[in-house]
């Protein structure tokens, strides 16, 4: 029954994620005349020339949300094939969910600079995919690569990829649609990257150094059949008190290191944690990325 409701509610939540980004997308970047990064930003180029270049007008529905599902098709295979059965699902709900978003919600323009277009547009679109990528899905296109990426290579994010990819991109829109336009565009893909980053707790590696007065075996118990992480722990004394006690260190993502904390109420109610973000990890380390 518990596993049912996780299944919905990270489905619920995938597609508040593509709320939220398409909301960006259509309130700030299109009105703009800006361009999103990756899959998307390539089904606007498209779109763009078709009305444009071709006078294909597209009506009150805006295709470039109907070509980018057309595009990400081969990419659900890759999905399916090297991250997971979840993740291509999820994947799917998120793609199918934003290209209904782009279409339905209205390219009103909120404010008139692009600057500010460009930053709060980022915002809004890095923290979208961010919780879609937490909930174990994605906005398809290179949010795809990037998981692949992410878990096979050391070093990667889903942020970095995508913007190294979006290079080439703007490039084209720079010859087709004005330096400007560009500039603006690469600002948003850049604030976009780092919030997308700072949401998916996943790609975060933290330190956890646990103290414990209680044996530490059924907490080390807990991290390894949990988390699938190793531990180390050694015996303490307090300098205060004197009294023996237990320091158990891990390194867990961000999301996982917010799953123990709050499982370890139950293990340990007086435990003592500290908490260190941003480690760098030298050796093997396997990212976990939920499916």
């Amino acid at each position: 029954m518990n596993t049912k409701r996780e299944f919905w509610q990270r489905n619920v939540v995938a597609v508040v994620g593509m709320l939220i980004f398409s909301a960006g997308i259509n309130l700030f970047i299109v009105p703009a005349n800006l361009y999103n990064g990756g899959v998307l930003g390539i089904s606007q180029v498209i779109r763009t020339v078709l009305v444009r270049y071709f006078h294909l007008a597209s009506g009150t529905t805006d295709i470039a949300g109907i070509i980018n599902m057309l595009l990400n098709i081969p990419l659900f295979v890759l999905a399916y094939v090297f991250v997971g059965k979840k993740f291509f699902f999820r994947t799917l709900v998120c793609v199918v969910s934003q290209t209904l978003f782009l279409s339905l919600i209205p390219a009103i323009p909120i404010v008139r600079d692009s600057l500010t277009a460009s930053i709060i547009g980022g915002i809004f679109g890095g923290t979208g995919i961010g919780i879609a990528l937490q909930s174990g899905g994605s906005s398809g296109g290179l949010d795809i690569v990037g998981m692949i990426f992410t878990k096979r290579f050391k070093g990667f994010s889903v942020g970095k990829v995508s913007l190294s990819v979006n290079a080439v991109i703007y490039i084209v829109c720079a010859v087709l649609f004005g330096l400007p336009t560009a500039v603006y565009s690469i600002i948003y893909s850049a604030v976009s990257m780092l919030m997308t980053d700072r949401a998916h707790t996943q790609n975060i590696n933290t330190e956890v150094v646990i103290f414990t007065k209680k044996k530490p075996l059924k907490i080390i118990d807990y991290i390894v059949n949990e988390y699938h992480r190793d531990a180390t722990w050694w015996e303490a004394k307090g300098g205060y008190t004197e009294e023996n006690t237990y320091m158990v260190i891990v390194v867990l993502s961000k999301y996982e290191c917010a799953h123990l904390k709050r499982e370890l109420k139950e293990v340990d109610e007086h435990a003592f944690v500290i908490v260190k973000d941003g480690m760098s990890v030298v050796g093997k380390y396997e990212k976990h990325l939920q499916g």
